[in-house]
């Protein structure tokens, strides 16, 4: 929103740059000088991606009174994620400070920003506003980046221009948001649950394929039903080029391959040893209760994956896709779970995979009976799943929408379409 842009809001609405209708404060050092005071210290894991103060699990530090006496957060103040994030978790988060009671203040990677005269802004609407900043995209642009931490540029932020109406038709759009999202915040838990459900469906079946096991099954470790794969080294071939799969080039969601790199030989990381064919099956080895298994394709054969995967290769009594939808089960997970170590980078090795169970039908033509049926499940499962996830997204973008309308003051008394299109999307 910029000041040129106000001949185009309705009558009595009018421009203003954020410091010249609030006031900002620098967040809380624990300090090393007595008195201290106990103090709840909000936190950047204190704001939810919904701009909510989530107060499950705030933090109480012994500070210096000389600090806590100037940071004291009031009720109405709003918080500003102003450091943190990370590559994909821009930063300029907002949330309200809504207790009234207690003794609370703000770490050094926020600010509080603190509406001068209330009787002028009401602090709901200019939360509401700062929160479409954000997921509209607009603060994402004043961001800098310095060993893997986003810094928010704070006179950039100062800088940004509201929209103001006279403070009843502020509380008028605050309560026509409130009702529109939490029709929207409906829909979605619903769409959310109904995704939850798919997935939980195909799990469970998968899950019984493995436990209720019939006549003519067997029970071996990993490492007797499969072969030997190959390491090779690209640096040997330094201007050749290979595909590269790191650990993170298979989504743990989807159980797809993505984000591949196209190397030269002599550009291979250390890493890159491992040689992959059609129809082999990576597992990460590394964070491995994140799942992240894929099933090895044409267009991949002959490529080089991470050493933080553990290849594996059935031998000729076993189908590798059975030995795929077996990684994917809730009994494998869990005993992943027990078996990694390793507090910031939790991993199992080779070893103990291969010491794993699996129980699987000696008849190949029943095998490929049951790898048909859950191919099929596991299709119709990505189908539902992706209906739902597109549900999600178009609520988001309904959200935003909203917002726009809102402060565009294009926002009607009321709003039935907000509330129906949400209701519509759900379906």
């Amino acid at each position: 929103m910029k000041k040129g842009d106000a001949q185009n809001l309705p009558k009595g609405w009018e421009i203003k740059r954020l410091d010249e209708v609030c006031e900002f404060g620098n967040g809380l050092w624990t300090g090393k000088k007595p008195p201290f005071k106990s103090v709840g210290v909000i936190r950047n894991t204190n704001f939810t991606k919904d701009g909510k103060l989530d107060d499950s699990d705030i933090v109480y530090l012994d500070v210096e009174q000389s600090q806590f006496a100037k940071r004291k957060l009031q009720y109405g103040d709003i918080i500003l994620e102003k450091s943190g994030g990370g590559p994909k978790q821009p930063v300029g988060r907002v949330i309200i400070f809504d207790k009234k009671k207690g003794d609370f203040s703000f770490s050094n990677f926020t600010s509080v920003i603190r509406i001068a005269n209330p009787k002028t802004v009401d602090f709901t609407y200019l939360h509401r506003y700062l929160f479409f900043s954000y997921v509209s995209g607009a603060t994402e642009a004043m961001q800098s980046h310095s060993t893997g931490i986003r810094n928010l540029k704070f006179d950039e932020y100062k800088a940004l221009e509201i929209p103001l109406p006279p403070l009843p038709e502020q509380q008028r759009i605050v309560a026509i948001l409130d009702e529109a999202f939490a029709a929207i915040a409906k829909a979605k838990a619903n769409a959310e649950q109904n995704l939850k459900n798919a997935k939980e469906l195909f799990e469970s079946y998968l899950q019984g394929v493995f436990e209720n096991k019939g006549e003519g099954w067997e029970e071996k470790t990993l490492g007797e039903v499969l072969v030997k794969t190959e390491t090779v080294d690209p640096t040997k071939k330094p201007n050749e080029e290979f595909i590269y799969l790191d650990v993170s080039s298979v989504n743990k969601e989807t159980k797809e391959i993505e984000n591949v790199t196209v190397l030269l030989g002599k550009d291979a990381p250390s890493r890159a040893r491992k040689l992959v064919r059609t129809n082999d099956v990576i597992f990460a080895t590394v964070r491995p209760t994140h799942s992240r298994v894929a099933l090895i394709t044409e267009e991949y054969d002959e490529q080089v994956c991470s050493t933080g995967y553990f290849v594996l290769r059935a031998k000729e009594f076993l189908k590798n896709n059975l030995v795929y939808y077996f990684l994917l089960t809730y009994s494998f997970n869990k005993q992943m779970e027990k078996l990694q170590k390793g507090a910031s980078y939790p991993a199992v090795t080779d070893s103990e995979v291969k010491g794993i169970y699996i129980s699987f039908p000696k008849s190949l033509k029943e095998q490929q009976t049951i790898v048909q049926k859950l191919n099929v499940l596991s299709a119709e499962t990505k189908k539902v799943e992706a209906i739902y996830n597109q549900k999600i997204n178009d609520l988001e973008e309904l959200k935003k929408s909203v917002l726009q309308k809102a402060f565009s003051g294009a926002l009607r008394c009321g709003e039935p379409a907000a509330t129906k299109t949400a209701k519509q999307i759900a379906l």
